[in-house]
């Protein structure tokens, strides 16, 4: 059967039909509702999604938003900022990666910019750095614990940044266990429940910090992922989501190693 590839731009018209790609199977998720308002209000701000479908099936998809409304910790005024890039298991090694990648690249050219930034991970959850490499994407910056800050600049212009201060920001949610959350990711309010029952039954009484728009995100969070974290004691014990096996492994880490300083 040949492939038919088509990239759907999705806007207030056609969200419902098509939503953004993540959680299409739980559409009456609490995550995905909180999503979809996400999305509705970032459309305001240029935020933008494409879906690449491949004989109608979605495979993946690309989102990003001008540096001035992005909800990753990086300064690139001037410049695009991807968020999201997925291409599930099925749809890669045909060169949908790339393609996703050149809408933005396309779209920033188009609108002026002085090019496009993605904030990649060594670990888990952010897309890493190779596929941006080899489409001509350079390393302009890093922050801990794994990211690395890539852009496409367009000319000999300056590049995008990240804050210097992770300590300070960190150490600004004080003593106890602290969620730094928003609605960026729809998987986020899954991990917040989960993270405050096993809080509770561990004897905390953690506290959630809900960041409600992308300047609080540039800002305040603690890592450079900007939407999601949690701190412990002013002490980042994760900057994704997870499951709570991998939650309690970490809490009793960071406890046995503050016991181990009193």
């Amino acid at each position: 059967m040949p492939r038919t590839v088509k990239i759907v731009h999705i806007k207030p018209g056609n969200l419902q039909e098509h939503g953004f790609f993540c959680y299409k199977s739980k559409r009456d998720s609490p995550g995905h509702r909180q999503k979809t308002t996400w999305v509705s209000e970032g459309f305001s701000h240029g935020l933008t999604i494409k879906i690449l479908c491949e004989n109608g099936r979605q495979l993946g998809f690309i989102e990003y938003v001008p540096g001035e409304f992005t909800w990753r910790a990086v300064r690139a005024p001037d410049y695009l900022v991807i968020h999201c890039l997925w291409v599930i298991g099925s749809g890669k090694g045909n060169g949908y990666g790339s393609r996703l990648i050149s809408e933005s690249v396309k779209d920033a050219r188009r609108s002026g910019k002085s090019g496009v930034a993605m904030v990649t991970s060594s670990k888990t959850w952010l897309a890493g750095s190779p596929l941006l490499l080899a489409n001509g994407f350079e390393v302009v910056d890093r922050a801990p614990p794994c990211f690395k800050l890539l852009v496409k600049r367009f000319g000999d212009v300056r590049p995008p940044s990240f804050p210097s201060n992770w300590v300070q920001r960190q150490a600004a949610f004080g003593p106890g266990l602290t969620i730094v959350r928003s609605s960026q990711c729809p998987y986020i309010e899954a991990t917040v429940q989960m993270a405050l029952q096993t809080a509770k039954e561990r004897g905390l009484n953690p506290r959630v910090v809900e960041l409600t728009s992308s300047r609080q995100a540039r800002t305040i969070s603690p890592t450079a992922y900007g939407v999601f974290a949690i701190v412990y004691d002013g002490e980042l014990l994760t900057y994704h989501p997870l499951g709570k096996k991998n939650l309690v492994q970490l809490l009793d880490e960071h406890e046995h190693k503050a016991a181990a300083y009193r």
